[in-house]
């Protein structure tokens, strides 16, 4: 039996016939290569951001991306937008990104396609850094394995700190490998392993262990080799650990309250990390093992009132006991706040209450947050900030739970700028604001006014950046924001100069402006894209741009106007 089916022929919506049209086609080609040798870069994905286009590249790293060409929507037919204004079919990618394994993909920016009809595109990779290596034990158990942790040299709010860069176990040959690392400056250091050799290990008797060594034989951190790594290096590090006697340690805690946790950092021969000991809740004290040796013990407890504690001793063949630490409660300070203000707008903000609901706070002092970020790169210390109001009416201004240390105070403001900054005579724009354990602290006192400077200009040598390439059909309100590659302006107090650092984002057309400046002298820079390894603060590290730039002096009130050269980051 045969069946038979007819099917209706489609008609247009408006009667009449149409003939359809063959799509047509846009292609982009281009190029992958390495930033470091730009030799082609094969078998590398390439990709729209948004995942919707993808292509490999062939051996010789060229790649080819076909797609139908934009087309655009009729109004009435249910897709055009509500203003009445036609919507572009997102039928091509704006922008493409490359990656590859044995590449980094954090420092991988997106390239526009727009405008590149008939052109070869280049997307570059950065490969990777590497440190390989080996710790050599000298145990009879293959079996043993061993964490090594390695330490990367970053800039944060222009101050420069050793940052965890990931710890590792080795593997039972020894052998250990860091990848996936971008250039920069790097620390290696094996932690503390417990010797359980089965043909000398002997839980009744002596305990050993492999205390700490930090690359290549070093007896602290702060001694330890500096690895610099450039994009495709491979470093190789090998390290040697000693067995040494361990001993027992215990501390008991003299506190108010007993604490039901506890946080404690041991340091031998100044602070760095490697050495470990343990918080005992149900004796209430710090315990564990260490070798032979000068020790610092910081201990911060948790709970309704949280407390610090600081003990130094020493380990002598012999087993510590009998040691106390005193633990006091951590500091609060009071802000006082000083407004010299010519405009009335005091400002507003808002906070959430503890049971879901919002309200507003007006009045003074509203615009302003002031945190402490911590001045040593190893220690207790968090950093700290104004503690949020608790009711409209509040209106005390203090940073509660501050630990001992050292702490470059930071403030932001919505409004004006921090004319001077002092605590008990020091001017803390300028020096360290040090919190002692237990004992009272005078309040911060701070001058704000809002007659600082206003900086605007151009820069020259500026090439398109990526914000030029957005589609001129989108509404003002779907604009990108400024990528990673916009140029930026930093603005720099020269050393023993008055001033606090100011950056923007510099517009397509060239163009940047800066409010509220403070006066003083800065250096003004101009570079291609945002640098967040800047080190701004560091006056040492700013050396390298005394030939760069344009040096301003800056009073209150004052309107400059600046006309500055890019910096290009491939220099």
């Amino acid at each position: 039996m045969t069946l038979c089916f007819s099917f209706p022929s489609p008609k247009p919506a408006n009667g009449q016939g149409f003939q359809s049209a063959p799509a047509e086609k846009e292609t982009i080609r281009g190029t992958v290569i390495n930033s470091v040798t730009h030799e082609a870069v094969g078998r590398a994905l390439v990709f729209s951001p948004d995942n919707r286009f993808a292509t490999m590249t062939d051996s010789e790293g060229h790649f080819e991306l076909t797609f139908s060409a934009p087309s655009t929507v009729e109004k009435g037919t249910g897709a055009d937008r509500s203003d009445g204004r036609i919507n572009p079919t997102p039928d091509r990618p704006d922008t493409l990104m490359a990656r590859k394994p044995g590449f980094l993909d954090d420092r991988n920016t997106p390239l526009s396609t727009r405008n590149t009809a008939g052109k070869d595109l280049t997307l570059s990779l950065t490969p990777e850094a590497l440190i390989v290596g080996r710790v050599l034990l000298p145990s009879s158990d293959d079996a043993d394995r061993i964490q090594v942790e390695l330490y990367r040299r970053g800039v944060d709010d222009g101050l420069a700190h050793w940052m965890s860069a990931g710890t590792i176990t080795s593997r039972a040959n020894g052998e250990f490998r860091f990848a996936d690392l971008a250039a920069g400056s790097y620390k290696l250091l094996t932690r503390e392993l417990l010797d359980r050799d089965p043909l000398t290990f002997d839980p009744l008797g002596q305990l050993y262990g492999y205390p700490p060594v930090y690359f290549p034989n070093a007896g602290s951190f702060a001694a330890a080799e500096t690895i610099p790594l450039s994009p495709g290096k491979t470093f190789v590090a090998n390290i040697t650990v000693v067995r040494h006697a361990y001993y027992q340690v215990k501390v008991e805690l003299a506190a108010a309250e007993p604490s039901k946790g506890m946080n404690v950092i041991v340091y031998a021969e100044g602070r760095g990390p490697g050495y470990a000991l343990g918080y005992d809740n149900q004796q209430q004290a710090i315990m564990g093992m260490l070798p032979d040796g000068n020790y610092t013990v910081e201990a911060a407890s948790y709970g309704r009132t949280p407390a610090t504690g600081l003990l130094h001793f020493s380990v002598k063949g012999a087993a510590v006991e009998g040691k106390r630490m005193t633990v006091v409660a951590n500091a609060s300070i009071r802000v006082n706040v000083k407004e010299e203000f010519a405009s009335s707008d005091n400002g507003s903000s808002e906070f959430w209450r503890s049971d879901g609901r919002k309200f507003t706070l007006q009045g003074p002092r509203r615009y302003l947050n002031i945190y402490l970020q911590p001045a040593d790169d190893f220690g207790l210390e968090q950093g700290a900030s104004l503690r949020s109001p608790t009711r409209p009416e509040d209106e005390s201004l203090v940073i509660d739970n501050v630990l001992p240390g050292r702490y470059w105070v930071r403030i932001n403001s919505s409004r004006g700028f921090a004319a001077s900054l002092m605590c008990g005579g020091i001017d803390l724009q300028h020096h360290w604001l040090v919190i002692g354990a237990g004992g009272s602290t005078p309040p911060i006192e701070v001058t704000m006014r809002d007659d600082g400077a206003e900086v605007e200009g151009t820069v020259e040598g500026m090439a398109k950046p990526l914000l030029e390439a957005r589609t001129s059909q989108l509404p003002a309100w779907n604009q990108p924001v400024p990528p990673d590659s916009q140029a930026h302006i930093y603005l720099v107090p020269v050393p023993d100069s008055s001033g606090e650092f100011r950056e923007t984002w510099v517009s397509p057309e060239g163009k940047f402006n800066l409010q509220q400046v403070p006066p003083g002298v800065y250096r003004a820079l101009a570079f291609d894209r945002p640098q967040p390894e800047l080190e701004y603060r560091n006056p040492e590290a700013m050396r390298a741009y005394e030939s760069r730039g344009q040096v301003i002096s800056l009073v209150a009130g004052q309107k400059q106007q600046l006309q500055l050269q890019m910096i290009s980051t491939s220099e």
